[in-house]
């Protein structure tokens, strides 16, 4: 059967820009143009949203400007340097520069994976750009003016500038840089550099500082600054500029600009990009399904492998935590970890998809312990940003090695993730690593009433607790596999501090007070204060914290009473599939949700997994502004969809075993490298057709409850070793469930309670 051909096709770059419901508002998406992992992502900033996060919303109809750098669905503003606008008239006749803006139509408006173009409206100005890893094109076609100019409003970051500089170089050149920062109102700055160069000569040039215009000045530097340059467009109408930028310095941009980016062609660019794209997309090749379907799953991929992002310059430069320069010396250093968010789903289909890059990337992550000191919670450029609760790289680093991603130092990552986890102290500034430690390692469990150092509005207590959990038990599984025995033995005892939290007079988790005890009265208790959910949980209420227990669910529903009692709970959970942490039920559009679906394969009901999948994905997503169900966080919710679409889930972290839902399309071939491929059979595969009646597993090892000798593949899981060895699965599915399908005690997916740890193959 043939897949897709050409993948960048069919992504909709728009997808993510609109509003994800009630509960979430904004995405936050942005469709800037960008290749996998890019340092540069160049497009439009949106007003009067801009300030939502990604830069860009749907429902505006003017911009302010094409920022070189984007971040997708990140929650808060971030990045949005060196905002690029092109104007005709004199600058500074109305509005003043750095407020200027102009009208668009979304008719007029093009993105696909490697390229952003835009007519603007007053007076009709064409913008067309496209990108490289650290650079970009773009050609402004401007209407027969005397005046045409292009406004670089360097101090105008998404966050406020702190320093912003910039000159006119001879009659083709402009450079600078800004220094921006304070991520999600997290202190730290970071500076980036640009170089940009045009195909022709500039007639005149000018800055601005504070809204005073200085028409043939050419420099500026401060608040509200900027400078531009204006072309008399009434012979030649189009314009072209390159741009390289660093996180270094502008020799640095110039040279990383003299490096990727040869020639004057827009077009040559933007296709390269596309062919980059095309390479990685292809990664998952699809048949089947719908034309929706395949144009949101793609549109999803992309969404994906936009971050983490090429942090280091051509030559191996970057800017370290310890706000040095340092050289990347045989790999690319990389930036903009949104952990927390990222560890569920993302990180592992990366590193099965690009272990190269993912290796790189957990290397960078091991060179921001060495200059800090401590593994950071939220890498931001050279800052560590600190945001959510948790250690959340220590099951990123497990879950990359489990998954294929293997050039990096273990051993070097197992010594750094026990220290952040039993050392207290701060990193470079006033980060921790893990807050509250002293207390979790005395204890067992932190009180209700701790709040989250970066967000004084929660108090995390219990959701903390899970996470260092699900922490611990990565730190095992990659101790193990690297033979530190003694290490993966503590970790893994750690791993049970969840049971510390069981309230036997709900059947549900709960977050303890100071004196060790429960709140009275039902599970779900509604804090006081408007934006929060329940007290002692962040971003979520004990009804939703309570299934994340993914390295010990077969223990949860034990200690619920067996998994009937499971199921009745997970039934009126998912009576309503995307809330908000003021319900207590299904909020698919915040990251503890995403594993809850694959839940119900550990208690014996595989099919109730397989249809509440496929409810959210079908109800939920779509390859549309509006079509997530909540801001991405960098790619965590796109690369749900990417496993609950081929119907795989890594449902412990730090582990490869992937638990099973059923496949969307009715072939997938997932290429795992050295000629090794997962491949997916599924005829018939379709909205309704979406329980599996039997399932066949060619070339892999199981375990022998499941029967891989015979026909009849009797498990709701994969083990981890399918991940190194490929395999063939072939599935029958139907329109009505079979509740006989792998549902014996026996065929469940592995917890520490059945098995004494979680496997990490």
């Amino acid at each position: 059967m043939t897949v897709v051909a050409r993948p960048s096709t069919l992504v909709n770059p728009f997808m993510g820009t609109g509003v994800g419901g009630t509960a979430v508002g904004d995405i936050d998406g942005s469709p800037a143009a960008d290749v996998p992992f890019g340092m540069m992502q160049w497009g439009p900033d949106t007003s009067p949203h801009r300030a939502s996060g990604g830069g860009y919303f749907f429902g505006d109809t003017a911009t302010s400007g094409f920022s070189l750098t984007h971040l997708n669905g990140p929650g808060c503003p971030g990045l949005g340097d060196i905002p690029i606008l092109p104007t005709v008239g004199t600058v500074g006749r109305g509005d003043a520069p750095e407020s200027a803006t102009d009208r668009f139509t979304h008719a007029a408006e093009h993105a696909s994976p490697g390229r952003y173009a835009v007519a603007l409206a007053s007076p009709r100005v064409s913008v067309d750009i496209g990108v490289t890893t650290r650079t970009g094109i773009a050609t402004f076609t401007f209407p027969r003016v005397a005046a045409a100019n292009v406004l670089f409003k360097v101090a105008d970051s998404a966050v406020a500038s702190s320093d912003a500089r910039a000159r006119v170089i001879g009659s083709r050149e402009v450079a600078g840089s800004v220094t921006s920062g304070d991520f999600c109102d997290v202190p730290g700055n970071y500076t980036l550099s640009f170089d940009a160069q045009f195909s022709r000569p500039f007639d005149r040039s000018g800055s601005w500082r504070a809204g005073a215009v200085a028409a043939g000045s050419r420099s500026a530097s401060g608040a509200r600054s900027g400078v531009y340059v204006s072309f008399d467009a009434r012979t030649e109408g189009s314009v072209t500029m390159k741009v390289g930028i660093s996180f270094v310095s502008v020799a640095n941009a110039r040279a990383n600009l003299a490096a990727e980016n040869h020639g004057w062609s827009t077009d040559a660019v933007a296709r390269a990009a596309s062919a980059q794209w095309d390479a990685m997309l292809g990664g998952i090749g699809i048949a089947g399904g719908t034309a929706t379907e395949r144009a949101t799953f793609y549109s999803a991929l992309y969404r994906s492998l936009l971050h983490p992002n090429v942090f280091s310059d051509d030559n191996g430069d970057y800017m370290g935590f310890d706000g040095r320069r340092h050289v990347a010396a045989g790999y690319t250093q990389y930036a903009n970890f949104s952990s927390w968010d990222t560890y569920r789903s993302e990180v592992p289909l990366q590193a099965m998809l690009a272990p190269a890059q993912s290796s790189a990337m957990m290397r960078s992550l091991l060179a921001d312990a060495d200059q800090s000191g401590w593994l950071p919670k939220w890498a931001y450029t050279d800052v560590n940003a600190d945001e959510m609760n948790g250690d959340s790289d220590d099951p990123i680093l497990a879950e990359a090695y489990a998954f294929g991603a293997r050039n990096f130092d273990a051993g070097k990552a197992v010594r750094d993730m026990v220290h952040g986890a039993t050392a207290v102290g701060t990193g470079t500034g006033w980060d921790v690593e893990r807050q509250d430690l002293d207390e979790y390692l005395t204890r067992g469990w932190v009180q209700s009433d701790r709040r989250d150092r970066t967000s004084l509005d929660y108090t995390i207590g219990g959701s903390e607790t899970l996470e260092y959990a699900i922490d611990d038990n990565a730190i095992a599984l990659l101790a193990r596999s690297v033979g530190d025995d003694s290490v993966a033995s503590t970790f893994r005892t750690r791993a049970e501090y969840w049971r510390h939290l069981f309230n036997p007079a709900t059947g549900y988790l709960a977050a303890r007070d100071a004196s060790g005890a429960f709140p009275p009265g039902p599970a779900f208790q509604p804090s006081s204060q408007a934006d929060i959910g329940q007290d002692g949980w962040e971003e979520g209420n004990s009804v939703q914290y309570t299934w994340n227990v993914p390295q010990d669910l077969r223990g949860l529903f034990d200690e619920m009473g067996g998994n009937a009692a499971a199921i009745t709970k997970l039934d009126t959970f998912f009576t309503a599939l995307n809330t908000s942490r003021h319900e207590p039920y299904d909020w698919a559009g915040n990251e503890p949700a995403l594993g809850i679906p694959w839940a119900y394969d550990y208690a014996g009901a595989p099919w109730r997994t397989q249809d509440v999948v496929r409810r959210i994905a079908t109800t939920l997503y779509a390859p549309t502004p509006n079509g997530e169900p909540g801001n991405d966080d960098l790619g965590a919710l796109a690369s749900w969809y990417v496993w609950a679409a081929i119907g795989l889930y890594p449902e412990t972290p730090g582990s490869a075993n992937l638990v099973l839902s059923s496949p969307m399309f009715s072939h997938v071939v997932i290429a795992l490298g050295s000629g090794r491929t997962l491949t997916i059979d599924a005829p018939g595969a379709s909205s309704a057709n979406r329980y599996v009646q039997a399932l066949q597993v060619q070339g892999t090892e199981a375990p022998a409850a499941c029967g891989v000798a015979a026909r009849a593949y009797q498990c709701p899981w994969l083990a981890a070793s399918v991940t190194r060895t490929g395999a063939h699965l072939t599935y029958t599915l139907g329109p009505a469930p079979n509740r006989h399908w792998a549902a014996a005690p026996a065929a469940a997916p592995p917890s520490i309670t059945s098995t004494g740890s979680s496997s990490s193959g």
